[in-house]
């Protein structure tokens, strides 16, 4: 039986504002199996970022439970928090403003080394440096460079390097990619996925591109103003997607054929529902155009629709016609 590794349950993350209550993260349960990616995805500001930081406690959760390895993370003692965090690291969405433009690469890569004490001496730091660094395809040439002197990718290829130090066991891969040229997405996704293999990592891929999470995710989950809304295998979900949302975002991908001029589309019209206080009922329903009395009078819950296919939607028949 395969290993959970990382599990949120109803989890919570809210953020007082002069408005209201701004609910970034509104019970959200999920888990990870050992070696195994989940995918996020979803529009700016439904709350991706926020999940994964409030996963690593960067933000502590307003409500809920974060278990690693079948233990409560999210009440633990400082000391205790401190022993956990190197098991868990973070690979940021843009990979200049997360260096210190007056830091060398090889001080960079070391300087997590540093803050936890892992190593006994100078000699172990730069051994473990070097052989990190060409695990990520960094040349040793490059130590004693600035971030300002590389290109994208291979500021990434820091990042990368920064969270696997350490020897992590699982990572939060913040959109990765999302600031890269298409050639050089490429070679870090590759780069992410041979390393899972050889390192045995366990990743939350968030993503607002969905041709990106289907080439490295092994289950997906799509969020709409802090919700799951839908969440299932990654082929299921692009087969059979059965969330209008869900459906939305897939046909705004694009597709190279001129037959793809004369399908039909599912698109989105209607107001964008306030996160702050937001009122009960589906999120989706100011934009959904199956949506009825029903949806907006309490809470949808996620609801199994096939083995492992869960979805939060009362109009599922409707949709599927």
């Amino acid at each position: 039986m395969s290993e959970i590794l990382i599990e949120a349950v109803h989890l919570k993350k809210f953020f007082p504002t002069s408005r209201g209550t701004l609910h970034a993260v509104d019970d959200v349960s999920f888990s990870i199996e050992k070696g195994k990616t989940m995918g996020v995805v979803g529009e700016s500001g439904c709350g991706k970022s926020t999940l994964g930081r409030t996963l690593l406690q960067l933000y502590e959760p307003t409500e809920g439970e974060i278990l690693f390895r079948g233990k409560q993370v999210n009440h633990l003692s400082r000391g205790e928090l401190k022993q956990v965090r190197p098991k868990m690291q973070m690979i940021f969405q843009d990979p200049y403003s997360s260096l210190n433009g007056r830091m060398t690469v090889q001080q960079l890569i070391a300087e997590p080394l540093l803050v936890n004490k892992v190593c006994k001496s100078k000699k172990e730091i730069q051994e473990r440096v070097e052989h990190i660094m060409d695990t990520v395809g960094l040349a040793k040439r490059l130590a004693m460079a600035y971030p300002h002197e590389l290109d994208g990718g291979r500021r990434q290829r820091i990042g990368v390097a920064r969270a696997l130090i350490l020897r992590p066991e699982f990572v939060v891969c913040d959109e990765p990619v999302s600031a890269l040229d298409v050639s050089i997405q490429a070679q870090i996704l590759n780069l992410l996925m041979d390393l899972q293999d050889k390192m045995g990592l366990t990743y939350l891929f968030i993503t607002h591109d969905l041709s990106v999470v289907k080439h490295i995710s092994d289950e997906i989950m799509v969020m709409y103003l802090g919700k799951c809304v839908e969440r299932a295998p990654s082929e299921e979900i692009f087969e059979h997607p059965v969330h209008p949302y869900t459906k939305a975002l897939l046909a705004a991908i694009p597709i190279p054929s001129i037959e793809s001029l004369h399908k039909k589309r599912h698109l989105l019209q209607g107001e964008v529902t306030s996160p702050v206080d937001p009122k009960p009922g589906c999120r989706f329903s100011g934009r959904c155009p199956y949506a009825t009395d029903l949806c907006r009078q309490g809470e949808i819950p996620l609801r199994e629709v096939s083995p492992g296919h869960f979805a939060a939607c009362c109009r599922i028949e409707e949709t599927d016609r």
